[in-house]
């Protein structure tokens, strides 16, 4: 593949499609833009991108197509609705980057493969700025075949991890990965808070954690990019932390597995999205630990 250059197609160039495509551009391919916000796709024209007009001029085009969206029904709609993937006259392969659960992805798979379309279940992570620099994480799934024909495709911004043979195996490992990246960040929160409101200096608290046994990502990477300097720009919404918890929370659930700790976390980020707004940045949870300390607003646990 490597010496031949792709029309692809593109469906969702926000924060995220946005620098995918960009490598996908970089590497000689021809990149076809799709996205409900006219400006997202100016952006990528301006990048070097084509625009298209709708969904079905993408994979009435492009044999492969990416897809970058927000929630699991925008998804389905997308993959199965009235001009989506399912009736393109080009598409053969949907690669969706998206995080939207593993029901969803199954139930489009099954319904793509009927059409002779594959879907790759490809979630990544690694937040925006990995997707800039090309260093994701990328948990692959679906028809060896089908991975087999995008995979250097993929590599072209991340690195892959190849999780099953199944469509939705891949959304289940998403889903673990940022359950367990938002209830560390849930925690290191309320311990900074805790530390600075005890007298504790930030710097050599955090010095002191990152070196011991209770550093994390979360304290690592978020806390001294993002929380330490007071920038708050991971570029990461509480809305979308608390949409992939849900997922998260309700998959595991479905296994029969007990979530004292996953429920209790949701709870705790969907407590901070009502109260003080969910399209803040993830890493604003700090923010309302403060507030919650000093006005005494926070919901107490009942252990």
């Amino acid at each position: 593949m490597s010496d031949n250059k792709l029309t692809l197609g593109f469906i969702g160039v926000g924060v995220m499609g946005r620098p995918i495509a960009q490598h996908l551009l970089a590497k000689g391919h021809t990149v076809l833009a799709y996205d409900k916000s006219e400006a997202a796709v100016k952006a990528m024209v301006a990048d070097g991108a084509t625009a298209a007009t709708s969904i079905a001029d993408v994979v009435d085009r492009a044999t492969i197509v990416f897809t970058s969206l927000p929630s699991p029904a925008i998804f389905t709609e997308v993959a199965e609705g009235a001009g989506g993937v399912h009736e393109g006259k080009a598409v053969k392969i949907m690669v969706d980057l998206s995080t939207v659960g593993s029901r969803a992805t199954r139930h489009a798979a099954a319904a793509l493969l009927e059409k002779g379309i594959d879907l790759v279940d490809a979630p990544v992570s690694g937040g925006a700025a990995g997707a800039q620099k090309g260093t994701l994480a990328i948990m692959a799934a679906g028809r060896p075949e089908a991975v087999s024909q995008v995979r250097e495709l993929l590599e072209s911004f991340g690195k892959v991890f190849l999780v099953g043979p199944q469509a939705g195996q891949a959304q289940l490992l998403k889903l673990l990965n940022n359950m367990l990246s938002s209830t560390a960040f849930a925690i290191t929160s309320e311990a900074f808070v805790a530390g600075v409101k005890g007298g504790l200096d930030p710097e050599v608290m955090m010095a002191a954690i990152n070196a011991g046994s209770g550093r994390s990502g979360a304290s690592q990477d978020k806390f001294m990019k993002q929380v330490m300097p007071r920038s708050f720009d991971f570029g990461f919404p509480i809305s979308s932390v608390c949409k992939d918890i849900g997922l998260a929370v309700e998959e595991c659930e479905a296994l029969g597995v007990p979530m004292w700790v996953g429920n209790t976390v949701r709870q705790l980020w969907n407590f901070a999205g009502r109260q003080d707004g969910m399209q803040r940045d993830m890493t604003e949870l700090v923010r309302s630990i403060e507030q919650w300390t000093e006005g005494g607003q926070a919901p107490r646990s009942n252990a």
